[in-house]
């Protein structure tokens, strides 16, 4: 099954006031464009409502329903859920291709409350690919002009964001380095002993408390689980002050991955995070020529979340029978993906390299 065969777009309920056709999000436009007679519907922007949720009360809450209007759909071949509009269904999945799918009973879960409308056209996406491909150095020389490219699917990725004000006790073990002479001798050829005199590096530790406070804003999450993590990561940053209020009309066209990363495990991932921030923060403002963290305890207060959706395309490409995925950035278009590598231009690579070490060795052994 290719890449081609994926998941029809959320097209519903967005009607050009013309012609009654589909209207679909435009990303060269931002707005709504319909595909048929070219008519272009606004779409009514609200003040962007920035707003950060408690998130105990989101862990109590007994209704977080996205909306009535939305349906998921669940892969029983790689477990992605996605979400689309109205009536539309999914006949293959969007992320490996199967036609292993079911409509679920499940409600889309936690409303998102931000998106980033997608800023590149799959046009664009298309070509900032072919300029990826055509940088893969390391890849069989053929693969420029002998790969097979499926078709890219815009899909709306969705991730957390956390707010946390922290508090933290915190013990380090400091070294100081400080010199003493040392003499020792050497003999040469003929018997004879030379005495010299060296500074020798010896490091005093002693073991300090302290306390450290610090407020982490928007500690970002992918909320996905799908094999493309590693890819998603490649991507980033995405530029969160492109972040508008959510509106179903920037899913026409699109769409969106239920998010599979419960909002108390993505707290967890968002808390590793922090614990790392806070580690790096009394390292860098503790004195020493050697700074160990031995213990930190620290207190998480006015946790805040939000929901969002972030813009990816996701595609993939066969070259020699083997399928590599690739995704572009939405916003920014910059591309991460697999590649297949030449063991030749490898190998070639390392002999380069040995040349040239072995060639400063000869070098400076003659001096």
């Amino acid at each position: 099954m290719t890449h081609t065969d994926v998941t029809r777009s959320a097209t519903a309920n967005f009607k050009c006031p013309n012609c009654g056709g589909n209207a679909l999000f435009d990303p060269s436009i931002n707005e709504l464009r319909c595909p048929f007679c070219e008519t272009v519907i606004p779409i009514e922007r609200t003040t962007l409502n920035n707003i950060e949720l408690d998130y105990t009360e989101a862990l109590l809450a007994a209704n977080t329903a996205w909306s009535d209007d939305l349906r998921v759909f669940h892969c029983n071949n790689c477990g992605a859920e996605t979400i689309l509009q109205g009536q539309n269904v999914a006949d293959f999945c969007s992320f490996c291709g199967s036609s292993h799918i079911e409509k679920t009973d499940d409600n889309a879960g936690i409303r998102p409350s931000l998106v980033i409308p997608f800023h590149i056209a799959r046009t664009q996406a298309e070509a900032m690919f072919k300029e990826w491909i055509s940088k893969r150095y390391l890849a069989p020389s053929k693969l420029k002009t002998s790969h097979t490219l499926d078709r890219l699917t815009g899909i709306y990725i969705p991730y957390w964001t956390y707010d946390t004000q922290t508090s933290s006790h915190y013990t380090v073990k400091i070294g100081t380095h400080y010199y003493v002479p040392e003499t020792y001798t050497t003999t040469d050829a003929n018997g004879n002993t030379t005495t010299h005199t060296r500074m020798v590096q010896h490091t005093r530790w002693h073991t300090e408390n302290g306390y450290h406070e610090e407020f982490f804003d928007d500690v970002l999450i992918h909320a996905t689980n799908k094999n493309t993590d590693h890819l998603l990561r490649k991507i980033e940053p995405f530029k969160l002050h492109d972040l508008v209020d959510y509106q179903d009309a920037y899913l026409s066209g699109f769409i969106a991955e239920r998010y599979a990363v419960p909002i108390e495990a993505g707290w967890r991932r968002a808390r590793d995070e922090v614990d790392a921030g806070i580690s790096a923060s009394i390292e860098g403002k503790t004195r020493g020529d050697i700074v160990i963290v031995q213990h930190v305890d620290t207190a998480y207060d006015a946790i805040t979340y939000k929901h969002i959706l972030l813009p990816i395309w996701l595609s993939s490409f066969q070259f020699n029978g083997k399928i590599y995925p690739f995704i572009v950035n939405g916003q920014s278009g910059k591309v991460a993906g697999d590649a297949p590598t030449s063991w030749v231009k490898v190998s070639l690579l390392v002999l380069l390299g040995i040349a040239v070490i072995a060639m400063l060795y000869l070098y400076f052994s003659n001096q």
